[in-house]
C-alpha cells in the first residue's frame, strides 16, 4: 500500500515525500482510514511503530477539509494530551512537519517553563494545542485558554499517564469538551485502567492491536553482559572505546547515578551530559538538540527519557542499570531500531538484577543473547533469599556477602569467566 491509497491530499503527501516516507506502516494503513472516516480509535503500538503519523496526518487532513483560511481566526480544534513535556515538543513538532503546506497553527504547552510565554502563544489562537494534562489545567484555571471548540481529543501514550498520576487531571480536562467530539486513544499496553478509562470516553470504537505490548523490534540486537556491579563503569567505558559507536543514550535508575557516571565518562574524555527531572526545560532541550546534532556523544537518562525521545538514526541504547518495571525495557530500546534503521541494546545486569532480567525475558517472550567482556564475574547467589534487617546490618558492618546456602561469609569464592556465568545463567533459567 502506498500514501496515495490512503487518500491523502496532495499537500500532505508533498510533505511526506520531502521527509522521505515510502509507505505507511501497519498502524498507519489500518489508523488513518478510521479517523478519516470519522470514528473514533482505541489503538495499541509499540514505540517506533509510526503511530504519531498515524494519527497526525489524518487529523490534518479533518482539518484541511474544512477550508482553513489563513486570515480567519484559530480555534482549537484538535488536542492532543500527552504524558511528557518531551513527547509534547515531539508531537508538536511532527504536526507541523506533516502540515507544512497546510494554514494550520500548532502550539505546544507543558510544565517546567514560565507560563507567560506558552499564554503569548496562544494568544494568537491555534487550531492543534498539544499539553501535558497538569499545564492545561492551569491554563484553564487561570481562564487563559478555551476548549470548547474542540472536536477531536488525541489521547497518547495513556498507560503512561496512568503510571506518572496524571490520569486525574485527564478526567478534569474531558468534561470540558463537547460530547460531540472524536476521540483517539492510543497506549503501548492496554491494562486494566486504560480498558475503563476507554470504556468512558470512547463511542463503539474501531480497535487496532498492532503489536503484542511487549514486543521488542527485530531489527535490534539485544545483549546482556553479566558483572558485577562495580565493573559497570569500566565495562561501559570498554563499549564507548569503539568509535564506530558515534552516539549512545544509556539508562540510569537515579539522577544522582547519572551524574556520576556522566563525572566518569568525562574524566575519560568521553563527552556526555545527563538528562533527568532535576534540569530544567530549558536545559534538557538544549542537551536534546546537542545530542541530536552528535555534538554529545553519550546522553545519560533516567527513564524519564524512556519515552518521548525521537532522535533519528540513534543506533545504541544502554541499560546501565536495569529498570524494575520490564515495560520500561520495551520503551528504552526502543528508542533505538526505528524506521527500519538496525538498532542495538546493551543491558548490564549483576546478582541483584537478575530478578529484573527474567521478568523482561518473560514480557518480551525471548531471552537476550549472552555477550563475552574482558572482566570476570561472580554471581553470589542465584536464589531469592528472605534477608533480614539483621543480616543487613551484619552485611555492612561485617563487608560480607551472602551465599547461595543462606550464609554470609567472606567473598573468597573464584571468579568465574564469562563461559561459566553463561552456563550458570542457563541453569538457573531452568
Amino acid at each position: 500500500m502506498t500514501f496515495e491509497e490512503l487518500n491523502l491530499s496532495p499537500a500532505l503527501l508533498a510533505a511526506l515525500e520531502s521527509e522521505k516516507y515510502t509507505k505507511p506502516t501497519p498502524i498507519q494503513e489500518q489508523a488513518i482510514p478510521a479517523i478519516l472516516n470519522k470514528k473514533d480509535i482505541l489503538g495499541r503500538a509499540q514505540t517506533g511503530t509510526g503511530k504519531t503519523a498515524a494519527f497526525a496526518l489524518p487529523v490534518l487532513q479533518l482539518l484541511e477539509n474544512k477550508g482553513l483560511l489563513r486570515a480567519r481566526k484559530h480555534d482549537i480544534q484538535v488536542l492532543v494530551l500527552v504524558p511528557t513535556r518531551e513527547l509534547a515538543i515531539q508531537v508538536s513538532e511532527s504536526f507541523k512537519t506533516y502540515g507544512k503546506n497546510l494554514h494550520v497553527k500548532t502550539v505546544a504547552v507543558y510544565g517546567g517553563v514560565e507560563i507567560n510565554g506558552q499564554n503569548s502563544q496562544l494568544r494568537g489562537g491555534t487550531d492543534i494545542l498539544v499539553a501535558t494534562p497538569g499545564r492545561l489545567i492551569d491554563m484553564v484555571k487561570a481562564r487563559l485558554t478555551s476548549l470548547k471548540k474542540v472536536d477531536i481529543l488525541i489521547l497518547d501514550e495513556a498507560d503512561r499517564m496512568f503510571d506518572m498520576g496524571f490520569i486525574n487531571d485527564v478526567k478534569k480536562i474531558i468534561p470540558l469538551l463537547t460530547s460531540r467530539k472524536q476521540t483517539l486513544l492510543f497506549s503501548a499496553t492496554l491494562h486494566e485502567e486504560v480498558d475503563k478509562l476507554a470504556k468512558t470516553i470512547l463511542r463503539n470504537p474501531e480497535s487496532l492491536d498492532i503489536a503484542p505490548a511487549a514486543a521488542t523490534a527485530e531489527i535490534i540486537q539485544q545483549k546482556v553482559f553479566f558483572l558485577e556491579p562495580e565493573d559497570k563503569p569500566a565495562l561501559l567505558l570498554h563499549i564507548l572505546k569503539n568509535r564506530d559507536i558515534k552516539s549512545a543514550l544509556v539508562f540510569t535508575k537515579t539522577k544522582s547515578g547519572a551524574d556520576k557516571l556522566v563525572e566518569f565518562l568525562n574524566e575519560h574524555r568521553i563527552w556526555s551530559n545527563a538528562i533527568h527531572g532535576d534540569k530544567d526545560q530549558r536545559e534538557r532541550e538544549r542537551l536534546l538538540e546537542k545530542f541530536k546534532n552528535k555534538k554529545l556523544r553519550v546522553l545519560v537518562a533516567t527513564d524519564i527519557a524512556a519515552r518521548g525521545l525521537d532522535i533519528e538514526g540513534l543506533k545504541y541504547v544502554v541499560n546501565y542499570d536495569l529498570p524494575h518495571l520490564p515495560e520500561n525495557y520495551v520503551h528504552r530500546i526502543g528508542r533505538t531500531g526505528r524506521a527500519e534503521v538496525e538498532g542495538f541494546a546493551y543491558s548490564f545486569c549483576d546478582a541483584d538484577e537478575l530478578d529484573y532480567l527474567r521478568a523482561i525475558e518473560k514480557l518480551i517472550d525471548r531471552s537476550l543473547d549472552v555477550a563475552s567482556h574482558p572482566y570476570k564475574v561472580v554471581f553470589r547467589s542465584f536464589e531469592k533469599l528472605p534477608i533480614t534487617k539483621e543480616h543487613n546490618r551484619n552485611n555492612a558492618r561485617t563487608g560480607t556477602s551472602k551465599e547461595s546456602n543462606g550464609e554470609f561469609k567472606k567473598n573468597t569464592a573464584k571468579k568465574k569467566s564469562p563461559s561459566e556465568v553463561k552456563k550458570h545463567y542457563r541453569s538457573f533459567k531452568k
